[in-house]
């Protein structure tokens, strides 16, 4: 933010003129206690590549790097703790099948560095997977991902935070390719085969995707999906929102709000939806404050109750920027975004919302989620969680990136 201690303190008190001394105080204590975790992928060479097969420098070649990397981001921010790992790129020698012994190296040297494990992810998309993973008309490859999915909830109660999430590419390009409702069915019964020998003590999230690889048809495309196989489940299983994946103008705060309502266990994907998919950096954008609006409302998010609260990690891999700033500059984003959640007066909106005053209403919670400059209440939870104001001024002053492009050549 690179603003001076007078900015901030006179930023803090015009918003508590505007929106009073509490909620302000309430929003910098919610910006101290919000966790996000991040994600080990966006910290190597995956993602990059796809396009022109550039690799941004310093990238971390193996899993001890991208800790090195994990270790210094929550250094700045004291929110990142968490460093979600994808089962066969961080526990495997080989790509195709995962291995305890590797998971538990791993955890020990996250512990060394004074980070932990957060959620686990299966890996449905690498070799051998080309006619899908758990709707394969191969049942040695349905087997295989069977294994790894078992496996992923015995790492994860064991050595990580408890946290399995699942994505699945599968699906199909053409009309006529797949009969849709077998392939649903498989994939089903795989994950029931996969539930009923897992620890029953574990959150498993299921994540969904409108497209893309399959275009044509993706197995699980939406929400409710997701919804239908968590409930088929059981109590332990939740719904995971990505945000990238939805068409555009989808109104994924309702959705927020849908899924607190039936009281359905959730998570969250960070990003910004500027294509189909979930490449970009988070932006404090209306969308991003008004979704948080639904976490604040809905006690899910800061939640005195950590049980109560959802799961939040940030999934990214962008094609040419810096990938260390672009997850500091989501970690700012999220937390921006929460600041102004917070200061939202519920109670008058209600008011102004039960004497259908929509114009009212309309302008009050927009006061918060589109006007309110949220900088200082985010500047002063830093300030007191004595961590730096501005985390990329601060990255860029450390000399670690001119280090890593010097060793990692």
């Amino acid at each position: 933010m690179g603003k001076s201690m007078k900015w901030i303190e006179n930023g803090i008190e015009m918003l508590s003129e505007e929106f009073g001394e509490k909620a302000v105080r309430n929003a910098i204590d919610a910006v101290k206690k919000f966790q996000v975790e991040i994600p080990g992928w966006a910290l190597g060479t995956f993602g990059g590549g796809r396009f022109g097969g550039y690799i941004y420098p310093g990238a971390a070649r193996n899993i001890e790097e991208k800790l090195d990397d994990a270790a210094f981001i929550f250094k700045l921010t004291g929110v990142t703790k968490r460093f979600a790992t994808h089962m066969l790129w961080d526990f495997s020698v080989d790509g195709m099948v995962a291995n305890y012994n590797i998971a538990q190296r791993v955890a020990r040297e996250a512990k060394d560095r004074g980070i932990e494990l957060g959620a686990v992810n299966p890996t449905y998309f690498l070799a051998g997977s080309h006619m899908g993973s758990f709707t394969s008309p191969d049942k040695n490859t349905q087997q295989r991902y069977i294994e790894q999915t078992i496996l992923a909830g015995k790492i994860a109660k064991e050595l990580c935070n408890g946290i399995v999430t699942l994505w699945f590419p599968d699906g199909s390009m053409y009309p006529g390719q797949v009969d849709l409702k077998k392939t649903y069915q498989r994939l089903k019964n795989c994950l029931v085969k996969s539930y009923e020998n897992m620890p029953k003590d574990i959150l498993i999230l299921i994540e969904y995707k409108v497209f893309e690889p399959g275009t044509y048809s993706t197995t699980i495309p939406d929400w409710g999906t997701s919804f239908a196989l968590a409930k088929q489940l059981g109590p332990n299983a939740g719904v995971l929102v990505d945000l990238g994946h939805h068409h555009h103008g989808t109104n994924i705060e309702q959705i927020v709000m849908t899924l607190i309502s039936e009281n359905m266990a959730g998570g969250f994907h960070f990003n910004t939806r500027y294509a189909a998919d979930d490449d970009h950096a988070v932006e404090p954008n209306q969308q991003m404050a008004r979704i948080f609006y639904e976490l604040v409302k809905g006690n899910v998010v800061v939640n005195k109750d950590e049980k109560k609260n959802w799961a939040y990690m940030i999934d990214q891999c962008g094609g040419r920027e810096n990938r260390i700033q672009a997850l500091l500059h989501s970690v700012d984003s999220l937390q921006l975004s929460l600041a102004k959640a917070m200061l939202v007066n519920s109670k008058k909106l209600e008011q102004y919302q039960d004497a259908d005053e929509i114009i009212l209403a309309n302008r009050l919670f927009n006061d918060a989620i589109i006007n309110a400059d949220a900088r200082p209440i985010v500047a002063k939870a830093r300030i007191e969680m004595n961590v730096p104001v501005d985390p990329i001024e601060a990255y860029i002053e450390s000399g670690y990136q001119k280090k890593i492009e010097k060793e990692r050549k």
